[in-house]
Parts: C-alpha cells; structure tokens; sequence
C-alpha cells in the first residue's frame, strides 16, 4: 500500500548560533515524487534540505526545534538511530565527489561499510545501481579505473550510484546539475524523472526552469520562510503570493 507522505515537517526552526537560517516551515514531501526548493542564495533551502537526513549535526553551533518525521517517527527524538537515517535519506552534493579509487570500489563502499561481505552479492548491488544511474553502459569496461578520470556528468551520476547502492527510500540531491554543462545536465534530469518511480526525491535548485520541467511539486523559500508550496504546474502558472510571483517572473532573485 503506498503511503501518501514520506516527510512531514511540522514547525521546524533552524537556529545557526543566536540567528535563525529557518522559521516554522510546515510541509509534508510526497512519496515517489520529485519536491523542488526554489528561492535566492541564503534563502535557507539547503538548511532545510540538510534537515531531512541530519547533515545539520555536523555542525557545532545549529540547533533546530519542531518536528521532522519519517514515516511518522521523529528523526530527531532521543536515541533516533542516524545512520539508520543516511541509509534511508541518501543525499548528493553540488559538485560531484568521487572517492580516489576505482569505479567499482566508489559503489561497493557503501555495502561493504554496512557489513556486506559476499562478493556476488555486492557485484549484484555495483550494477544494479550503475544501471539504475544510467552510467553501467558507459563504464562497465572499466570498473577497475579510478572514477577520477570520468567527466562531471560521468562523475555526478556515479555518485548517485553510490547513493542508490545503499538502497534509500528518499534522495536528497544539492544543486546536482550547476556544476555541469547542458547536455550532461539533460542526462540527470531525465536520470531523476526515472528515479522517482523508485524513490522519493527533493531537489534543490536554483534554476526554476529545472524545477518547471521536472518536479511534481515545488516548494518557494525566501529568507528562511516558506513562502509557498504547491503543485509544480499551479504554483508556476497561478502563485498564490505576490513574492512568488515576483520571484519566478525574475523582478527578484
């Protein structure tokens, strides 16, 4: 039976220090579709982002209050097991960041991490994932050269394999297109609109022509609110709110 969400964040604040980077955000993220965060630099989208799967922890001074629950359970209650979260919530940064070591071994990492030992079942997981990435065609000559020497499209798509090795249920992705040209950018957001057969997915994006094409839904941030959230298509065609208005017709941004 399909669950209708797979987050829902219920008053959420972000402190950095004594200033707060995020104030009260309610939003539930639909299962098996694509949520995009749209708004200026600083608007606090990649806080909100880094919220989900409690990237946020690394940092000293960040403290956050309200609830954000995962299937109903708080990520963030006492003793909530985090990396049983990062399983679960996989993410992908804005520059690709392969390890320095072969194509085969950035896939297996994960896996073999987790405990997985047998080494049929971890070639299984290593091309299921690389196919699931649309990336095995390209490489599966030369799993055993570095990832290092593949092209940033090559390499932001292999670190999405690596993520989909660890079998999540949502994927947490950072701006993964800003650092690459067009045609490797295409290749992504056809790569994530297939994804979200599988997976739930939340996006960060600056360019709101990404977040037009390819998102179900679309979530408008500006300086640390959240401004509006809605279906992709009506929240585009028909804002709700004059600031969303202004800022998807470009008079701000």
């Amino acid at each position: 039976m399909r669950k209708e969400n797979v987050f829902k964040i219920e008053k959420l604040t972000v402190y950095y220090g004594a200033s707060s980077a995020l104030q009260n955000v309610d939003i539930d993220i639909p299962e098996k579709s694509i949520t995009a965060l749209i708004g200026p630099s600083g608007c606090g989208k990649s806080t909100f982002l880094r919220t989900l799967n409690r990237m946020n922890d690394l940092i000293p001074e960040c403290r956050i209050t309200g609830n954000v629950l995962l299937d109903n359970e708080n990520c963030y209650k006492n003793g909530y097991d985090i990396i049983g979260l990062r399983k679960r919530v996989g993410m992908v940064f804005q520059k690709p960041n392969p390890f320095p070591m072969t194509i085969y071994d950035n896939v297996a990492y994960g896996p073999r991490c987790q405990g997985v030992k047998n080494k049929e079942q971890i070639k299984k997981i290593v091309i299921e994932a690389l196919e699931q990435a649309a990336l095995y065609d390209e490489v599966k000559d030369r799993l055993e050269t570095s990832a290092l020497a593949l092209s940033g499209g090559q390499q932001q798509r292999l670190c999405i394999a690596r993520a989909l090795a660890m079998k999540p249920e949502v994927l947490l992705m950072d701006e993964p297109t800003s650092a690459l040209d067009p045609i490797a950018t295409l290749k992504i957001e056809n790569l994530i609109e297939k994804l979200k057969e599988d997976y739930s997915i939340v996006i960060v994006t600056h360019s709101m022509q990404q977040a037009a094409r390819i998102s179900d839904y679309t979530a408008f941030f500006y300086m640390g609110e959240l401004i509006e959230y809605g279906k992709t298509d009506q929240l585009f065609s028909v804002p709700k709110h004059k600031q969303t208005e202004d800022y998807i017709t470009g008079r701000f941004g």
